[in-house]
C-alpha cells in the first residue's frame, strides 16, 4: 500500500522484505529516501538504520512502527531519522511526510539567505542527523534572529538528544513563555516530566512546527 501510494505521486520505489536486501540495495543504489519498518524479522528497524550509519550510508530515513514509544523515538532521531511516525499512516500523511524530507536543504551547504528560516531549517536538518557541532551556529543564529518559540523548543530537543536534560527542560519553558499554547514544547515538557515522575510516558520527541511556518518576532 505504500509503495503504490508513492508510485501515483511519481515516485520509483523498490522494496526489501529484509534488513540484510535493504543494505543490499542501499550499497547498490542511490537512494534519495529509505521509510523503515520498526518491526522486521532479524535485525529491526533502529538496528538497520544503526548499520547504515556505521557503513556511511547517509540517506535520509524515516521510520514507520505500530510499536512507538519515546525510547525507540529517541533512539531514532539521535541515529539520524529525519521522522519516526506511528501506524496508521493514511496516504496523505506518508506523501507529506516524503515530500518534506525530500525538499527539505542540503544539510552540507551554508544556508541561502542569512534569515531566521533558513538557519532554523539548517539547524533542524543538522540535528536529525545528529551533527550537533554544525548544528549550533545554525541554531544559535535562529535565536538570535528571532525570539519565537520554535527556535526554543529545538534547542531543547538540540539539548535533549545529548543527554542535558536540565538546559532542555530550559529552553522547553522558555518556548512556553513566549507562547502558551505552543503544543511542541508543551508535548516535550510533558515528556520529560512523566520520565522524571514515573520512568516512563507515552508522549514522543516534537522537533516543532516546519520552519517554513514559523513566524519571526524581532528580540528586543
Amino acid at each position: 500500500s505504500y509503495r503504490i501510494t508513492l508510485e501515483t505521486e511519481g515516485y520509483t520505489v523498490r522494496e526489501a522484505d529484509s534488513a540484510a536486501k535493504a543494505l543490499e540495495a542501499l550499497a547498490g543504489d542511490v537512494v534519495d529516501i529509505a521509510i523503515l519498518d520498526l518491526r522486521m524479522p532479524g535485525m529491526d528497524g533502529l538496528d538497520l538504520l544503526a548499520e547504515m550509519r556505521n557503513r556511511g550510508c547517509r540517506t535520509p530515513v524515516v521510520i514507520i512502527t505500530a510499536y512507538g514509544s519515546v525510547p525507540n523515538a529517541v533512539r531514532a532521531m539521535k541515529l539520524g531519522a529525519l521522522d519516526f511516525l506511528a501506524k496508521p499512516l493514511t496516504p496523505e500523511a506518508l506523501r507529506t511526510t516524503v515530500s518534506d524530507v525530500l525538499m527539505r536543504p542540503e544539510v552540507h551547504a551554508e544556508p541561502p539567505n542569512d534569515n531566521f528560516e533558513s538557519h532554523l531549517a539548517q539547524a533542524k536538518c543538522l540535528i536529525c542527523l545528529q551533527n550537533f557541532d554544525d548544528a549550533w551556529p545554525h541554531l544559535s543564529k535562529a535565536l538570535e534572529l528571532g525570539k519565537t518559540p520554535d527556535a526554543a523548543n529545538l534547542a531543547g530537543v538540540f539539548f535533549e538528544m545529548q543527554d542535558d536534560y536540565q538546559r532542555a527542560r530550559h529552553h522547553y519553558a522558555r518556548a512556553i513563555e513566549i507562547d502558551a499554547s505552543y503544543e511542541p514544547a508543551r508535548q516535550n515538557m510533558r515528556r520529560l516530566m512523566e520520565i522524571a515522575c514515573v520512568g516512563y510516558t507515552e508522549e514522543s520527541l516534537n522537533l516543532g512546527e516546519p520552519a517554513a511556518k514559523a513566524t519571526r518576532q524581532d528580540a528586543h
